[in-house]
């Protein structure tokens, strides 16, 4: 096993390790621990679901995007591929980067400044060409979480906003950040709310028996916290 340091030690003894927590009182003690290791940055807070599917086939692929009702606490440089108006409409939306043929180029010659993309369909045909650049990096445009359209006023001022793009992973895991440990808990629970609705509508057709097998939550550099799923599930589905 990896050797951890005190700071993760310490905060490792506020967990019992043989429990499932409600989602909110996961989410507390996430804070908690925080509060105990004062890392020098504002860690993220993420949450792992692992989904009883194998996403080699088709149907059984995961994927999608939400909007996050507090954001993420972090400015996100949106950078969008289109042509004619659509760049003007970008621009006036917030886009940090806009551009055609030229910021496709930029792209290829290993620019990568930006932490979202969106193209209208009309440029998919070019920006293809970059998959082996945008794929491994998850930045790759896609209709199914918004990214390819030509709605480029809605897409950027909701990557803006705080939208979230998750996709579940080989082994069967969407990873996802829901906020920054200095969100209050309220904000954070609302978040992950947020998180489990979408991952919920998002059910592939093949997926078979129990959809969500187990859920944790965690700082970036601290312990993790499982969740109890049907708390979870249960918040989510009572959430308008």
């Amino acid at each position: 096993m990896p050797k951890h340091g005190k700071k993760y030690m310490n905060a490792l003894a506020l967990v019992d390790r043989k429990k499932l927590y409600p989602l909110k009182e996961a989410l507390e003690l996430v804070k908690k621990m925080a509060d105990v290791t004062k890392r020098n940055f504002d860690q993220t807070v993420e949450m792992a679901v692992r989904l009883n599917v194998d996403p080699k086939y088709q149907d059984q692929m995961v994927r999608g995007s939400v909007v996050l009702p507090h954001g993420l606490g972090k400015e996100r440089k949106v950078a969008v591929i289109a042509q004619g108006e659509k760049l003007n409409e970008a621009k006036e939306a917030g886009a940090d980067f806009v551009g055609g043929d030229d910021l496709i180029q930029k792209i290829q010659q290993g620019w990568l400044d930006f932490d979202v993309l969106i193209a209208t369909p009309d440029m998919m045909g070019k920006v293809g060409r970059l998959g082996r650049i945008l794929g491994p990096r998850g930045l790759m445009p896609n209709p199914k979480t918004g990214t390819v359209t030509f709605d480029v006023a809605k897409a950027v001022k909701e990557a803006k906003s705080g939208k979230v793009d998750f996709k579940v992973e080989k082994a069967g895991i969407v990873h996802a950040p829901i906020g920054k440990v200095s969100f209050d808990a309220e904000k954070l629970y609302e978040n992950a709310v947020a998180l489990m609705k979408a991952i919920l509508a998002a059910k592939p057709s093949g997926a078979k028996g129990q959809y969500i097998k187990t859920i944790a939550v965690a700082a970036t550099m601290d312990p993790g916290v499982k969740v109890d799923v049907f708390d979870a599930v249960n918040a989510a589905q009572q959430a308008e």
